[in-house]
């Protein structure tokens, strides 16, 4: 699922303008936006589904917070396969050597 969310680019943005400012309600999320409120929304719920961000409901407004495991897991599990593999055999074979 978080491979799905990362996949849009209007996502990434979203979970860019969180990365810089964490807690945002939807206004200021749609700031500056070239989609429309409705889809900002729709990516949100999207995002929360892949646990890539939480809502907090604080009074009238929502907040909503970056939440960077998910993609930290997915990296770390990913990035684990090549601890086994020799140096020597990541280095591109068709540049020939050093």
């Amino acid at each position: 699922m978080v491979f799905v969310a990362l996949a849009d680019t209007s996502r990434r943005r979203l979970l860019d303008r969180l990365r810089h400012r964490n807690g945002q309600t939807l206004g200021e999320l749609c700031e500056g936006q070239t989609i429309s409120r409705q889809a900002v929304t729709k990516h949100l719920r999207i995002l929360e589904e892949a646990n890539l961000v939480i809502s907090e409901k604080r009074g009238r407004e929502r907040l909503h917070y970056l939440n960077p495991v998910p993609i930290h897991a997915v990296a770390m599990r990913w990035l684990k396969l090549f601890d086994a593999l020799p140096m020597d055999a990541l280095v591109d074979k068709r540049k020939g050597p050093g």
